[in-house]
């Protein structure tokens, strides 16, 4: 990727040395930008020689602060008045020349299985994809290689501070609470979203739920609306032999994923073929085991009662691990799952918040942590015999108290599973 000359005349400070703002200093140091500094509060021995001795000053002189997508300015206050300064990685790509066309995606929950979907299927049907953002490769090691489409992920970390991201797709999935914490109010956690169409063109495409399309007329935003239609979806849908992309879970990705393969001309027969050998994500609803009439399904990336909500719909038998670090506001609607959920077993550091919220409506045990759980799940399970059963860990919260990601829940999910289950 070439940049365009007036960016070497800029000043940059990449605060935050994490995997982002390595991939941005890394970026400048290749385009010779010789005008930048970086900073990291914890992170002193990182890149020394581009450690400014004074940072007041130098974030008073720089044209632009590019800001790691987990730092948050209502924690941080040496930042805050320099907001209109803030931009991110991704601003970065589309202030390059020669960049390929793009498709951003975001929302609350299936950002990362859309843009695997959408990696997938480009990628079957002859198309050349880098796969970058929030989704674990900084959008900034695109290398310097011709390519149809760069597909990113955005946090709405990312939209907040965005000023020159300008997508020719942008696809907006659906909105619940969530990074309260961050944003400070959900009004604003949906303004950062929205932002994935300011720039857009006449000639761009905005891809957008049903439920959200009401405010983006009234923002006046000008690309074409495109509101993915699930009946056309389902017409389709008992065509495709992949059980973990016909689950319920999928219905709302895969009818976004139908509709852009619309727009790109893509023939039904080469979209069913693509969509056959799909595998889901690691931690996304992931049925890892079936033994003794029993599914196990690993839905720790599940950090939210919405996240959530979707794994229990479709299920019947249910024992679901439930727990962790919740959510601001976070509230579960237990009513129209209740018939199908034989016991929850609650984990992690609030217990008594999940426990006020399934109290009087589902048998419960206290578990504490996974181990324990899963030890109780198997021994209840006997005691239903001649039926399916699905263990699920789907704990609508985060991790945070327990394992450092959820990831490592997961994956330790699994190991007791494996390890018990015979």
């Amino acid at each position: 990727m070439l940049l365009m000359p007036k960016i070497k005349e800029l000043s940059f400070l990449v605060y935050g040395l994490g995997t982002t703002g390595r991939s941005v200093a890394k970026f400048l140091i290749k385009n010779k930008i010789k005008k930048f500094n970086v900073w990291d509060d914890k992170e002193k021995n990182s890149l020394k020689n581009y450690r400014p001795k004074n940072l007041l000053q130098v974030l008073n002189q720089v044209d632009f602060i590019v800001l790691s997508p987990g730092i948050s300015l209502l924690k941080n206050k040496n930042l805050r008045k320099f907001k209109k300064k803030i931009i991110t990685d991704i601003d970065l790509f589309y202030l390059t020349k020669n960049r390929p066309k793009s498709i951003v995606v975001t929302g609350t929950n299936g950002k990362s299985t859309t843009c695997k979907l959408l990696e997938h299927l480009l990628k079957k049907n002859k198309y050349k994809i880098f796969l970058g953002g929030n989704i674990g490769t900084p959008i900034l090691n695109l290398k310097d290689q011709k390519k149809n489409f760069a597909i990113i992920e955005a946090s709405s970390f990312q939209l907040s501070h965005s000023k020159f991201i300008c997508p020719n797709y942008a696809i907006f999935l659906n909105f619940s609470n969530d990074h309260l914490d961050w944003h400070g109010s959900k009004k604003s956690y949906l303004n950062s979203k929205f932002r994935i169409f300011r720039l857009q063109n006449k000639n761009h495409y905005a891809l957008i739920n049903k439920n959200l399309r009401n405010i983006f007329r009234k923002k006046n935003f000008v690309s074409k609306l495109i509101l993915p239609r699930e009946k056309d979806y389902e017409n389709i849908k008992f065509k495709i032999k992949n059980d973990y992309l016909t689950s319920n879970i999928n219905y709302e990705n895969m009818s976004f994923i139908y509709t852009f393969s619309k727009l790109m001309r893509i023939k039904d027969e080469n979209f069913i073929k693509s969509m056959k050998s799909f595998k889901g994500l690691s931690h996304r609803f992931e049925i890892f085991l079936k033994r003794n009439g029993i599914t196990f399904i690993n839905d720790s990336k599940a950090t939210s009662f919405k996240a959530t909500d979707l794994a229990l719909t479709g299920l019947k038998n249910i024992y679901w691990i439930l727990g962790g670090l919740p959510k601001e506001g976070d509230r579960i609607t237990i009513s129209k799952h209740k018939k199908n959920i034989i016991k929850c077993y609650l984990i992690g550091k609030d217990i008594k918040f999940f426990k006020n919220q399934i109290k009087n409506k589902l048998v419960f045990s206290i578990t504490k942590n996974l181990k324990n759980s899963v030890i109780k799940i198997l021994k209840d399970c006997k005691l239903k015999k001649n039926i399916s059963k699905f263990v699920l860990l789907s704990p609508a919260s985060a991790s945070f108290y327990q394992f450092p990601n959820f990831e490592q829940r997961g994956e330790e999910f699994k190991r007791l599973c494996n390890k018990y289950a015979k």
